[in-house]
């Protein structure tokens, strides 16, 4: 962890120094994918059972990729019923948020002799991917299958990967419950490259959304015009703006929530109280020893963790919107006067009893965001993510002869005479 004063010579470039990941290890990586990609695309589900055995430890066929009956079974089993109810309003929540993304397709009919409008279509068949390397997540499942199922996805998709062969129940439930209609067993580079392909076993899907390593990223960026993705994910990240005001040991375990994640995930904070802040750096010390997951929070924290201080309020919002973050907090004691100077940020969480881990789990929002500074141009997945929108125009001869001219023109401009044909042969008396 480092202590940076915002105003310090050379601010800019230490904190980028601090946050940079390394491009060489993911040229390396992009090799290794594209080679699994090929593998998939031209072996199909051989190539599959192969890095199943090599990746995940486990033997066997094709058709012991898909999840059975009887292991759903056996999951829902083995939940705790306070694990299970407490799933259900997870879906409950995040389903009646999304609900409120709908949009219908339309139609105008303002001119006389035209008609326009949008025609809004679910996607047919989806993929979501849901990790499962260091550790678990269900709340993945939810947040990605819910909105297809909003959508009105006509079939989703999941995989995701079972080291050793065991998939995790709470997993395997919260597909169900979130609508899900098969389940494999395999994950990585592999996985993406089966979803936007296909094979004898795995059907192709028109989009491909979820988290994954850096692997499944790659995958996904290579992928992309094959089928369409949602975002390409980096580690997780969080930024706390702080006016002083607040519990120090809130904010701390506010931090370490994403440090947690993995080795390479960020946090942030930056807070106009340098006492604060120490008192902070001391809190997130004592809790690193009370984590079972120490070991790669306290990786993550000191390589990617810093506590800044700023003069003013204005220049943490003004560095906030810089780095556009994936996580923001607004740890301060009005953050309604805060609100309307953020413009980038994937989810925007206020006051001191909003902490991060409400949007992960069961608040309503999606939890799938946008990382590495790309909250400047993408949005949390969403209903529109599992939708396409077709265009719809419809002139009676009167409409035509109405705007015909001005199209005749306009094609005229650019040198496009069978353009300007098309319209003027049909207004030819």
């Amino acid at each position: 962890m480092q202590f940076l004063d915002i105003k310090e010579p050379g601010f800019d470039a230490k904190f980028a120094a601090l946050v940079q990941r390394s491009e060489e290890s993911g040229r390396e990586v992009e090799e290794v994918v594209q080679g699994i990609i090929s593998q998939v695309r031209s072996r199909g589900d051989e190539a599959l059972v192969e890095y199943t055995r090599k990746f995940d430890r486990v033997e066997c066929d094709a058709a012991g990729l898909e999840v059975t009956q009887a292991e759903f079974d056996h999951a829902f089993a083995a939940v705790d019923a306070r694990d299970l109810a407490a799933l259900r309003h997870a879906v409950q929540r995040v389903e009646r948020f999304h609900e409120k993304q709908k949009q219908q397709s339309w139609l105008s009919t303002e001119e006389p002799d035209i008609m326009l409008g949008q025609k809004v279509t679910p996607l047919a068949r989806v993929g979501i991917y849901v990790p499962g390397g260091k550790a678990s997540y269900p709340s993945s499942v939810i947040m990605n299958a819910v909105p297809a199922k909003v959508a009105g996805v006509k079939e989703i998709i999941m995989v995701a990967p079972a080291p050793g062969g065991e998939t995790n129940p709470h997993v395997l439930v919260a597909a169900k419950l979130a609508g899900v209609d098969r389940v494999f067993k395999i994950g990585g580079a592999q996985a993406v490259a089966a979803l936007a392909y296909g094979t004898q076993t795995i059907p192709r899907v028109d989009k491909v959304t979820g988290p994954g390593n850096i692997y499944v990223a790659t995958a996904k960026k290579l992928v992309f015009g094959q089928t369409g993705i949602d975002m390409i994910a980096g580690p997780s990240e969080i930024l706390v703006i702080n006016d002083g005001s607040g519990n120090p040991m809130h904010i701390a375990a506010d931090l370490l929530s994403q440090a947690e994640h993995d080795e390479l995930a960020s946090a942030v904070l930056i807070t106009t109280d340098r006492n604060f802040g120490q008192r902070v750096a001391i809190e997130v010390e004592r809790q690193l020893h009370e984590l079972p997951r120490q070991a790669i929070a306290r990786k993550s924290w000191e390589s990617f963790g810093v506590i800044i201080v700023s003069d003013t309020m204005g220049e943490a919002i003004s560095f906030s919107n810089r780095i556009a973050p994936e996580h923001l907090e607004l740890a301060v004691e009005n953050p309604f006067e805060i609100l309307p100077l953020i413009t980038n940020a994937g989810a925007i969480f206020m006051g001191h009893y909003t902490p991060e881990a409400a949007g992960d789990y069961l608040a309503g929002p999606n939890h799938t965001l946008p990382t590495g500074g790309t909250a400047r141009f993408f949005s949390p997945l969403s209903v529109d993510d599992f939708v396409k929108k077709s265009s719809i125009l419809y002139f009676t001869k009167g409409g035509l002869e109405r705007v015909g001219a001005d199209i005749v023109r306009i094609a005229g401009l650019e040198g496009l005479d069978a353009h300007a044909r098309s319209v003027s042969f049909r207004l030819d008396k």
